[in-house]
């Protein structure tokens, strides 16, 4: 469970000592990429408060949805349709379910 938190706690740390600014072109895809990693972080942390947490899986499923999501929102791009809406819903969606999860735990 603790790559998940250090990996976040990295990110951030970085993203805040190195003044990070994204393009206004690259902001649709910088989001959906934050919100499928803030995911699967929160999917993993509610997998080990479940007994049932795997590195494997995590950074499959990291790796995975962030890609996705990103030709997601690509495709979208090409196509002229806020395809990246869909991955922002899908998302927030399980971002919210996890928090719940973990809160329930607690």
């Amino acid at each position: 469970m603790w790559l998940p938190l250090v990996g976040l706690a990295l990110g951030i740390a970085l993203a805040l000592v190195l003044n990070v600014s994204v393009s206004p072109d690259l902001a649709r895809y910088s989001a959906v990429a934050i919100l499928a990693g803030l995911d699967s972080v929160l999917g993993a942390i509610r997998a080990e408060l479940d007994a049932h947490y795997d590195n494997r899986i995590f950074l499959s499923g990291f790796v995975t949805n962030t890609l996705v999501a990103v030709a997601l929102t690509f495709v979208g791009d090409r196509l002229g349709i806020d395809l990246y809406l869909v991955a922002l819903f899908a998302f927030g969606l399980r971002i919210f379910q996890n928090v719940a999860l973990i809160r329930r735990h607690f």
